[in-house]
């Protein structure tokens, strides 16, 4: 009954919200967040704690207000990804804008197959649509699977509707894929910044040790694309975005140390992201390891929503 009510609300948000006028959806949107943010459940305190390490010397009031600022752009996400597939092209083209994107289109210009790395910042479906659209450039990426089965195959047909061709994060075949793609010089988009797995590569984040997923530095190494971060964030009405420049493959070590070293770097780009913008940070789970729940053999378990 839960999976049906999940699915049928994710539903009505598609079916519904994408009709109203875009005033209307944003204030919407805000009146959510604001009551969400209120009853300070458990999202809204996790990601209180996770904005604390982020802003380290902010005290409660700033924090509540970045954090009541986290569920506005949350929300926004929402309302955005439930109206997207109704935009119009020109929307969408003038909705974003990137900075150093020189470092993209040299590298896909280059034949060689580019993989962009993001965090949950901003709306990054919002800026695979802007790819598809404003650079013509189609890409590959992989969706965690949701329950019901239902909803995600909700999500997936709406990504493939803005353009972008959709893996399943589990059963073993989506690396091989996105290889194949690479090697045949396209484009790979990956959020992150939160390891699924619990077999990530360790990193220091922002003062601390999390895991991050080893999958693009992999890839880059594997195929020789090119290893881009990327970061977004909102001002006004325009979501804007910056394209770091590329992580290289260390010319030494293991595979495991150039993926150690590789990951590093692409947490350090993500840590200058989130702390220019903390408040479009979307990480409503637990991502440090001192703050998982351990598991009984020792071992550090996620949480899965």
């Amino acid at each position: 009954m839960k999976d049906r009510l999940t699915d049928a609300l994710y539903g009505l948000g598609w079916s519904t919200v994408k009709k109203l006028p875009e005033p209307v959806a944003e204030r919407l949107g805000r009146t959510i967040a604001d009551a969400v943010w209120k009853r300070r459940g458990k999202g809204v305190l996790r990601l209180e704690s996770n904005l604390a390490r982020v802003v380290p010397d902010a005290g409660p009031e700033r924090l509540a207000e970045l954090s009541r600022a986290g569920m506005r752009s949350y929300l926004r996400y929402w309302m955005e990804s439930f109206r997207l597939p109704s935009w119009s092209r020109a929307r969408i083209k003038d909705g974003v804008d990137v900075k150093d994107l020189h470092h993209l289109t040299d590298g896909l210009a280059a034949g060689k197959g580019v993989v962009i790395a993001l965090p949950h910042l901003a709306n990054w479906d919002l800026a695979g649509a802007w790819v598809t659209t404003k650079l013509e450039t189609p890409f590959t990426t992989v969706a965690e699977r949701l329950k019901p089965e239902t909803l995600y195959d909700r999500f997936v047909a709406y990504r493939e509707s803005l353009g972008m061709e959709v893996l399943p994060h589990t059963g073993g075949s989506a690396f091989g894929t996105l290889a194949r793609r690479l090697r045949a010089g396209g484009l790979v988009c990956l959020v992150a910044d939160r390891d699924l797995s619990s077999s990530g590569v360790e990193v220091k984040f922002f003062g601390d040790t999390a895991r991050m997923p080893a999958g693009p530095a992999m890839l880059a190494q594997q195929t020789g694309a090119l290893l881009l971060p990327v970061t977004l964030w909102y001002d006004g009405p325009v979501m804007k975005g910056r394209v770091h420049p590329p992580v290289d493959v260390p010319e030494t070590g293991t595979r495991a140390e150039k993926t150690s070293v590789m990951t590093q770097a692409l947490a350090d780009a993500f840590a200058t992201g989130i702390a220019d913008h903390p408040e479009d940070w979307h990480m409503l789970q637990r991502l440090w390891l001192a703050d998982l729940e351990p598991r009984p053999d020792g071992s550090a378990a996620g949480e899965s929503s």
